[in-house]
């Protein structure tokens, strides 16, 4: 049996981070249709069924772009919050400004008392209390 499946995908897609992202999304919709009625059940079933198509597809470019956009995407969303966890623990130790031209953000150390920022993207300087 287990033969006769590695015959049928020899040549199909398979699985990737997009699809087991999308079984996730599936499955909580389809713990979401039992208490509140049937629906998130369609949603549901629609996702699977996306899932299934693109598992067992043998357009196999065209399913790992898809899966590249969305490992772009998910990238993206991580480093965002990465990049405020940062600053998070650094909010002690530093405070951020926008610079008023650009919108770069600058990291100054505090208690510094008022200092003149010069932004290293536009060369723009202005005071601030730190």
């Amino acid at each position: 049996m287990k033969e006769k499946l590695q015959r049928f995908m020899w040549g199909r897609y398979g699985s990737d981070r997009l699809n087991q992202v999308l079984m996730v999304c599936a499955l909580v919709l389809m713990l979401l249709s039992f208490p509140a009625g049937s629906i998130f059940y369609l949603p549901a079933l629609a996702l699977l069924g996306y899932v299934y198509f693109r598992m067992f597809s043998r357009n196999i470019a065209r399913r790992s772009a898809e899966n590249r956009w969305y490992l772009d995407r998910e990238m993206k969303v991580r480093r965002w919050f990465r990049n405020r966890k940062k600053e998070f623990g650094e909010r002690k130790e530093y405070k951020i400004f926008k610079c008023p031209e650009c919108g770069q953000r600058l990291r100054v150390p505090r208690g510094k008392g008022r200092i003149a920022i010069r932004c290293r993207k536009c060369d723009h300087e202005f005071i601030r209390k730190s």
